[in-house]
């Protein structure tokens, strides 16, 4: 049984959005936001990434930082650029990218549900991550940017939802990325239904945010629950199963051996190839030496559901015996890159000695996704890159 609540969002008015929304935390560093913020002072970047409104010596994780991002996010929601809805509410959120329309539910989880498994994930988090997001919240009293979940629907949410979009949204816009942003507000009766609906539903799955979830988990632990109740609560952005865009996440590798390629036809049936991206599952692409080459993984010798991966047979096939990559997650011999940027991007990485090779992969599907979290199992790091990204700023949760 899966809470879905609505909440009282603080949000920009309609005038001011395009000035305010941003990117999210985690997919730009402090330099990048930086430039992005640029001179706006109600970027949302600076509550996300407070650090841009100091001094580029300070630390990221210094207490400066912390408070620097509750003050902001005080001066912005005390402006005359945001309001407060009177009335809690559920929210609709369409992406429109690539010529695809995704749409899901904008409202409030539960940390129990996070806590007692409702809310199933696929991936570890970072205990330094954890810290400096769990700081974030507890300093802004605030949830500022949503989780991305996944749900298995039914006829009538998505009625709900259709019916809702049929109405004037409260924003409507297209991004600097090309991806198109709307946003309708549910009326009373619409959100009371849909939040019903949810207690049949078993399971909610993280598909992007495993930081934030795990963060308003820690956050509800350590402030007065009697003071800010609403600290049970953290918003997300709920998308059924069949409307999830992944991609994939693929490889560069810095230094290789000498006689790494030899040792690769020895062992694998290595094929050039014009077709820098993989055709089906099991099939990985590696660019090397201005060339790129194609290849089927075996099938691994675990009998656990995440290790029939391909990311997993990567690892166990290639990264650790030709390459002695043990740890994805610490080696420096590895890095990765979202599909988004696509297989052009590899090539230039190699083509500028960047980096000595690069591997293009099939992309993690939500049905593998699914079983894995069912099975309370762990994907390996960077299985998945969700596309398009959520905005940040649109609706913010205080507690």
């Amino acid at each position: 049984m899966a809470v879905l609540r609505p909440f009282k969002a603080w949000r920009p008015k309609a005038e001011f959005v395009e000035e305010i929304i941003s990117v999210p935390y985690d997919i730009i560093e402090t330099e990048e936001a930086r430039v992005l913020a640029g001179d706006n002072e109600y970027s949302f970047l600076r509550v996300v990434r407070p650090e841009i409104n100091l001094p580029a010596s300070t630390s990221i994780y210094s207490d400066e930082v912390y408070e620097s991002g509750a003050k902001t996010l005080t001066k912005f929601l005390h402006s005359d650029k945001f309001t407060q809805e009177v009335e809690s509410a559920i929210y609709v959120y369409q992406l429109i990218w690539n010529n695809k329309t995704i749409t899901g539910l904008f409202g409030c989880v539960s940390v129990e549900d996070y806590d007692w498994g409702v809310i199933l994930k696929h991936e570890n988090t970072r205990p330094d991550k954890e810290d400096d997001r769990t700081k974030h919240l507890i300093a802004q009293k605030a949830h500022a940017e949503p989780v991305m979940m996944t749900f298995e629907t039914n006829e009538e949410l998505q009625q709900i939802i259709e019916q809702t979009t049929t109405t004037e949204p409260i924003f409507d816009l297209i991004d600097e990325q090309n991806v198109g942003h709307r946003i309708w507000k549910m009326e009373s009766n619409p959100t009371g239904r849909a939040s019903t609906l949810f207690e049949d539903i078993t399971h909610l799955y993280i598909a992007d945010g495993h930081h934030r979830c795990a963060s308003a988990s820690r956050a509800a632990k350590e402030v007065d629950l009697y003071e800010y109740p609403e600290a049970r609560f953290f918003p997300a952005v709920l998308f059924p199963f069949d409307e999830v865009n992944i991609l994939a996440y693929n490889r560069i590798i810095y230094h290789i051996p000498d006689d790494f390629l030899k040792k690769l036809r020895s062992t694998f049936d290595l094929k050039t190839t014009e077709n820098p991206k993989p055709d089906n599952p099991g099939t990985i692409c590696i660019y090397l030496d201005g060339k790129w080459y194609k290849t089927d993984l075996p099938q691994s010798k675990s009998a656990s559901i995440e290790s029939q991966l391909d990311v997993a047979r990567l690892q166990e096939f290639i990264l650790e015996p030709l390459l002695g990559i043990s740890d994805q997650r610490t080696d420096k011999n590895i890095s990765f890159v979202g599909g988004i940027h696509g297989t052009d991007k590899l090539e230039e990485l190699v083509n500028r000695q960047e980096a000595q090779m690069a591997i293009s992969l099939y992309p993690t599907s939500i049905h593998e996704l699914v079983n894995i979290s069912d099975a309370g199992a762990l994907m390996p790091p960077k299985s998945t890159w969700f596309e398009p990204k959520l905005k940040s700023g649109f609706l913010i949760h205080t507690f």
